[in-house]
């Protein structure tokens, strides 16, 4: 096997169990538009080994931070669970 293969299978191995949420303690922070208030955007999603409490705390802090943003119009939220549109 050559060097690129050697290389680039573990890297796709892991990015695909880094994908998954097996147990499901991952938490997604959302927005809507100022244009749409309807839409969900993905802002960021927390799936840290340290667990569900982890997770969820840190999506909700940061929902804070950027609603409190100056002249922020868009609605910040966390959902429990991976993006879905």
């Amino acid at each position: 096997m050559n060097v690129f293969l050697r290389t680039l299978l573990p890297l796709t191995f892991a990015a695909l169990i880094v994908g998954c949420d097996s147990n499901g303690d991952t938490f997604t922070l959302y927005r809507n538009s100022v244009t749409d208030e309807n839409m969900r955007i993905h802002v960021a999603s927390f799936n840290a080994s340290d667990g569900e409490s982890y997770n969820r705390g840190n999506c909700e802090q940061a929902q804070l931070l950027f609603q409190a943003q100056p002249g922020v119009k868009t609605k910040f939220w966390c959902e429990k669970g991976v993006f879905r549109k």
